[in-house]
């Protein structure tokens, strides 16, 4: 018998044997029917994410993100163009809800006429962070576009190293997520340090918070902010479960916790119960670390907010800073009625709790940070609009240092190494090339800012109203964002004072531009 017949023989046997077994199980009725040949079902069932991708779903069809939108972040993070020609494929006429933005014929800032311009601009926050408050480690954030919660356990160490590099580069601030501090936290990148209800790395042996630990863990790492996380968009209300196949020793440092034991972040924190004793333990951190000291969470029932305010009123009290988490946003594995249907998409979500605070009176004395699909020009814009003084970015950090949107961070087989901890897949990801193309997309998002602020005719995106963006409700008719959303005049701004400062200060950051000398004849 030759070879060929041999190996033919053999391929014979292995189909005849993949064949009885399906005939003789009892699991799948598809292959009990249809043996071998309904293996290709379940093929195509596994790639189909990559199948709509490349060959069927069109330019604006896909989700999250879709194909043009994937693209012009790829081509950001790769310094490629990122142009499109031939004017929008989006359906405008007849998309309600879309949102247009009014750019001015005569304003104060005037657009540079050059395709690099704005690309170096570190475009810094309108906001003091902590000033309000006197917190005695108050600062200026230089990047109005920082690195959003993601957890190294969520994240490999080298998408993690990758981040915080590319932060370092682009000056922007990076949050830890609640896993805590790592080795892969620790390249150049300011953090912040997201501390959730599991007290990763500033906890005791039985989990509970310790704040020694905590003040030996900012001494240790460029740590210029807290966050205290209440809740998520893409798991509002719930905790979390790293499971133990996933809690290396490195996770374990990182997280102090025991290495190969399931790893559980409780749905509540046990250091406060209310808002009362919620303002005590920020004024507790503040006091004890001298940093600015917030809030993230996503929103659903407005009576926590309500409470909020009305103490921060009566009492004194209050946090440096609130990030507003849309439930269209997450980049963490959650049930699908969670991630589908609870808690509010971001825009709607946040302009409730600005409002809350506006009416408050208190909304110049905090610094609002969204996150939520706003890594996206158009979406940050709105953002801004509304009364964002920082933007988050996440799922577009990770696109921009190779995430394909295979939709596997949830189960450990993420093909290129950014939400996986398995050593094989992870080995392919480059910190060093992928921290160069993080730094790409946050200088090339915020150029776009820059460019979108200056055509409505102010130096700063945190200086855009509310009347300069428009909702589409129909083919004939639209309405201002100010009215959409209910906001009275001079809501969405910083106070009077921050915006001549944020003024001065771009002035001198972004070059303006111009035309050619008027003619003798020009009058006036």
């Amino acid at each position: 018998m030759n070879r060929v017949t041999r190996a033919a023989a053999a391929g014979l046997s292995a189909v005849a044997a993949v064949a009885a077994r399906d005939l003789f199980q009892r699991e799948h009725t598809l292959l009990r029917n249809f043996p071998v040949i309904g293996h290709a079902r379940y093929l195509l069932e596994s790639i189909g994410p990559e199948l709509r991708q490349y060959l069927v779903a069109g330019n604006n069809e896909e989700r999250p993100f879709t194909r043009d939108q994937r693209r012009w972040v790829y081509a950001s993070a790769k310094a490629e163009n990122n142009y499109f020609g031939f004017g929008t494929d989006n359906d405008l006429e007849f998309s309600a809800g879309y949102p247009v933005i009014n750019h001015r014929t005569f304003g104060r800032a005037v657009p540079a006429t050059n395709v690099h311009a704005g690309q170096g601009v570190d475009l810094p926050s309108a906001k003091v962070l902590g000033a309000a408050r006197g917190r005695a480690r108050a600062f200026r954030p230089s990047s109005v576009v920082n690195i959003s919660a993601m957890s190294y356990g969520s994240l490999s160490g080298p998408a993690v190293e990758a981040l915080n590099r590319g932060a370092a580069l682009a000056g922007c601030l990076h949050n830890s997520g609640e896993g805590g501090i790592s080795r892969y936290h620790r390249h150049g990148g300011e953090l912040v340090f997201q501390i959730g209800t599991a007290y990763f790395g500033c906890r005791d042996e039985h989990g509970r918070f310790d704040l020694d630990r905590l003040k030996d863990l900012v001494a240790s790492a460029p740590v210029r902010a807290l966050e205290i996380k209440l809740s998520q968009g893409a798991k509002p209300g719930l905790g979390g479960v790293l499971p133990a196949a996933k809690v290396s020793a490195e996770i374990a440092e990182a997280r102090g916790v025991r290495e190969g034991v399931d790893c559980i972040s409780p749905s509540r924190h046990a250091e406060f119960s209310d808002g009362d004793s919620l303002l005590d333990w920020v004024e507790l951190l503040a006091a004890e670390t001298g940093l600015p000291v917030g809030i993230k969470s996503a929103v659903g029932d407005m009576s926590f907010w309500h409470e909020l305010t009305d103490l921060m009123t009566r009492t004194g009290r209050g946090v440096d800073f609130v990030t507003v988490d849309g439930g269209e946003g997450g980049t963490g594995a959650a049930p699908l009625i969670f991630t589908d249907s609870v808690s509010l998409p971001f825009q709607l979500g946040f302009a409730r709790v600005y409002s809350v605070f506006a009416r408050a009176g208190l909304h110049e004395q905090v610094t609002f940070i969204g996150a939520g699909k706003l890594g996206l020009p158009d979406n940050a814009t709105v953002a801004f609009a509304l009364g964002c003084d920082m933007v988050n970015v996440a799922r577009e950090a990770m696109l921009s240092i190779g995430c394909i949107q295979a939709q596997k961070c949830h189960d450990d087989t993420c093909p290129t190494g950014v939400a996986t901890q398995n050593a094989w897949l992870t080995h392919g990801l480059d910190p060093q090339l992928k921290s160069v193309r993080a730094a790409n997309y946050i200088r090339t998002l915020r150029r776009d800012l820059v460019k979108v602020a200056e055509a409505c005719g102010v130096e700063h995106p945190g200086l855009i109203d509310t009347g300069s963006v428009e909702v589409l409700t129909g083919r004939t008719t639209s309405r201002p964002l100010v009215e959409v959303y209910d906001y009275e005049p001079g809501w969405g701004l910083p106070s009077s004072a921050d915006r001549a400062e944020i003024a001065r200060i771009m002035a001198a950051e972004a070059p303006q531009g111009g035309s050619a000398p008027p003619s003798p004849d020009a009058v006036g």
